[in-house]
Order: structure tokens, then C-alpha cells, then sequence
């Protein structure tokens, strides 16, 4: 089973396509089944609705499970409501539950409803603990399909039980333990469960040295979590410590995957990421409420320009310098902002201590603002025949500089300790923000060189 790059996903495209239009079944179960899940899904996401439908009738809900498990999230819910609610319910049945769940939370509820009345009682149940659980917390992207393993048990019986249940957990290289009262009570891998001696308990074979995590807690932050310990798996608890189920390392990356996208659209201004399904009316929908926002904010550019009106109409030349200081205060404010996200996203800002980033960052300003106000003070000066007005120019640059890059990397730390997302300091807000400081600065400065420049 190999990974295809594009042209080879292409050319098995078209060949599983010509397949099903001619209804060649066992031909297009040996070329699809063949390939790997990501793979399938991959083309299965480039067949039209009646080749999908095809599909569904030649494959069984197991082998479309694994497929559904491989397709974009966002795209899921076409897919579906064309297939038969029954089978539809299969395919629910066969997936891991916590899979199951992350698509479930994007279909109607209604829908969702229906499946889970054909579904068997025993995968429904379980299905539907794990939706009561607040989206983006360790509860919603956990999986109950895991093998645990009694602390009084014999290492024997304990192999014995893991050869019989395993064939339905997501992974056993790690296994917990629980007590009498189910409470987790240590961790114990496969590796130290085979070189132990086979009457040994597996209280004596285990580590008591057990990282769990707050069913309650943040994805984002358990994302943080396994990677800075290479946990291949996370156990869930309850406030008491009881094992509720565990955490995988394939879920913790797709995790990574969405919480870069979130920060990514709000980063961008946008509520949500555009989907590629999206018509124009539901994009303009997700991207007007913060340009309706910053066109009110910019409007206050506009209005400070007003004024100082008197000082433009006396040196016209003014206003071909507000770009250019404007766009440089809104470039080195989102640089800044860039880095705190990033670092408040990582937990290096907590390394290092947020007073150490704001002082960097302000020295970093000063830096660049000083190099570039040189700069542009003797490029205007060359250009303009008048020393007095690059001056201007420079000095206005390198305030607006520095104070741009102490606002964008200060913004988002202000919202992190107010608990707020701190990507929503978003680079279009900042860009605005400093739109309306490097301005006040430049006509500021302005009419302190006034009469220098008439």
C-alpha cells in the first residue's frame, strides 16, 4: 500500500471512474480498495454525487467508514444525506466514536437524531455520551474505545485480555490501569507488559507516573501537552479520576490542524475559514461583520485626518508621505502581533516571561524604527531638495515604528490575560489601530516642523 502523489491519485482517479460508470464492481473494488484510506478519500471526494452513490452500493458501511474517517470534516455533510439512513447509520457504527462524534457535531441535529435511533443501542450510547461533552475539550476528541486493564490482574490474564480486546481499541502500546474503583492508577506499555514475568501483577509491572488530563480541559492545551512529552496517548479523567477513555495522537493532530486554521481566520479577520463548498453569500457572511467593524475604525482615520486639514492645505506635500508611514506602522504591528500569537500559542511567551517579549519587541522596534527613519529621512531629503521635511518623515517613521510594535505584541498579551482568544487581535485590527497612531504621530510632528516647511 503506497502513498500516490497527485499524478498518480489522478490516473487511479480515472480509472475507478471508468470503472464505475461501466459498473465493472470487481474491478473497482481491487483498484479502490487496494489503495490506502486517505488515498480513497481523496478520490472519493472528486466523484460526482451519482458516482458516490455508486459507491455506497459496492462497498460495504465498514470499508466506507474508514474512508469517511480520511474526509475533510468540513465537506462531510453532503455526503451523508445522499446516502441511505440506514446505511448512513452503519457507517456511524463502524467508525471510531470519537470520529463518529466530530462529523456528528457538523450535521443537522435532526439528522443526527434519526441516526442514532437506527443505530444499535450499545454504539449509540456511546455515541451520545461523548456529544454531551462541550465542543474543543479533552471529552469532545477522546475515544471510549480503549482497553484498560485491572491492577490485581495476573500479567498472564492480562495478555489473554488484551488479545481479545484489542481488535476493537484505537491503540494498546499504552495501556492504563485502573484500580477496584476504576480510578486511573498507572500506565504500563506493551513493551514492559511482554518482558514481564507472567505471574507478576500489574500493579508491580506498571508505572504509577501517570500524565492524565481534565476531561474538561482545552484541545489546544492537550495539544500543547503531547507534544512536549511525545505522548503517543493521554488518558481522560473525571474530577474524581476516573478513566473515561484516552486521547491518540492522530486525534491530537488533526486538533493542531484546526486550531492553526481557526488562528489562521482570525488572524485574517474572518470568523471562519472559507470553505471551498461555500457559495458567495455564506463568505460574505463570514467576513462582514469584522470589515463592517474596521470600516467604522478606519473611518476614524479619516476623521483625524480632517483634522488637520490646515496643515495639509499649507504643505500639500504632506499627504503623499501618510501611505507610506501608515503601511509601515501596519506591516511591523502585524510582525509583532504574528510573533505574540504564536508564542502564547506555544507557551514560549510563559518561558520566558511576557515583561523579557515586551522589552525584546520594544528593542526590536527601536532598531528597525532608528533604520529606517535614517533611511527614508535621507531618501526624501535627496528627492525633495529639503532636509527639514525628511526629518519629518523619519522621525514620524521611526515613532510610529516603535509604538506599532510594542501595540502588536502588548494587544494580544492584554487579551490572553483577559481570556479572550488573543487571535482575534487580528492583523487587519492592528493594521487599523496603527493606521490611527502613526497618523496622529505624523501630523503631530507635523506641526512641529510647520514652520520649517512653509
Amino acid at each position: 500500500m503506497e502513498h500516490l502523489d497527485e499524478q498518480e491519485r489522478e490516473q487511479v482517479w480515472n480509472e475507478v471512474e471508468e470503472s464505475l460508470k461501466e459498473g465493472k464492481i470487481d474491478q473497482f473494488r481491487a483498484e479502490f480498495l487496494e489503495l490506502h484510506p486517505y488515498d480513497q478519500a481523496k478520490i472519493f471526494e472528486e466523484l460526482d454525487e451519482p458516482l458516490r452513490k455508486e459507491v455506497y452500493m459496492y462497498v460495504s458501511p465498514e470499508e466506507i467508514a474508514d474512508v469517511m474517517e480520511h474526509v475533510d470534516d468540513v465537506d462531510v455533510e453532503p455526503y451523508f444525506s445522499e446516502m441511505d439512513p440506514r446505511f448512513a447509520s452503519d457507517v456511524f457504527s463502524e467508525m471510531s466514536s470519537d470520529d463518529a462524534v466530530d462529523i456528528m457535531n457538523r450535521l443537522d441535529k435532526d439528522k443526527v437524531a434519526s441516526f442514532l435511533t437506527i443505530m444499535g443501542k450499545e454504539d449509540a450510547q456511546e455515541i451520545k455520551d461523548l456529544l454531551h461533552y462541550e465542543e474543543k475539550t479533552a471529552g469532545s476528541i477522546m475515544t471510549t474505545e480503549y482497553v484498560s486493564l485491572r491492577a490485581s490482574m495476573k500479567v498472564k490474564e492480562a495478555m489473554e485480555h488484551l488479545r481479545v480486546e484489542a481488535p476493537d481499541a484505537e491503540t494498546i502500546y499504552y495501556t492504563y490501569v485502573v484500580d477496584e474503583e476504576k480510578k486511573l492508577a498507572g500506565v504500563i506499555s506493551l513493551r514492559d507488559l511482554i518482558i514481564s514475568e507472567p505471574e507478576w501483577t500489574i500493579e508491580e509491572a506498571m508505572s504509577d507516573r501517570v500524565v492524565s488530563v481534565s476531561v474538561a480541559k482545552d484541545q489546544e492545551e492537550i495539544a500543547q501537552m503531547m507534544r512536549d512529552y511525545d505522548f503517543l496517548a493521554l488518558p481522560v479523567v473525571d474530577f474524581q479520576n476516573h478513566l473515561l477513555g484516552i486521547i491518540t495522537v492522530d486525534d491530537i493532530m488533526d486538533v493542531m490542524d484546526e486550531e492553526a486554521s481557526d488562528d489562521y481566520s482570525k488572524l485574517a479577520a474572518i470568523s471562519d475559514v472559507d470553505g471551498p463548498n461555500d457559495n458567495a453569500f455564506i463568505s460574505a457572511k463570514k467576513r462582514l461583520p469584522w470589515l463592517i467593524a474596521l470600516l467604522f475604525l478606519g473611518s476614524l482615520t479619516a476623521s483625524l485626518i480632517n483634522q488637520f486639514e490646515d496643515q495639509l492645505n499649507q504643505v500639500a506635500i504632506l499627504a503623499i508621505f501618510i501611505p507610506l508611514i501608515a503601511g509601515m506602522a501596519g506591516n511591523t504591528g502585524t510582525q509583532a502581533l504574528a510573533v505574540a500569537v504564536r508564542g502564547i500559542a506555544t507557551g514560549e511567551i510563559r518561558k520566558q516571561g511576557k515583561g523579557r517579549m515586551l522589552l525584546r519587541e520594544a528593542s526590536t522596534g527601536l532598531i528597525t524604527g532608528v533604520v529606517c527613519g535614517v533611511i527614508i529621512t535621507l531618501v526624501v531629503y535627496v528627492w525633495q531638495g529639503n532636509f527639514f521635511l525628511g526629518a519629518l518623515v523619519g522621525i514620524s517613521i521611526m515613532s510610529a515604528l516603535i509604538v506599532a510594535t510594542i501595540a502588536g505584541s502588548f494587544v494580544p498579551l492584554l487579551m490572553d490575560r483577559m481570556n479572550i482568544d488573543p487571535a482575534v487581535a487580528s492583523g487587519p485590527f492592528i493594521t487599523t489601530i496603527n493606521d490611527l497612531i502613526s497618523i496622529l504621530i505624523y501630523f503631530g510632528m507635523a506641526s512641529a516642523f510647520m514652520n520649517f516647511l512653509v
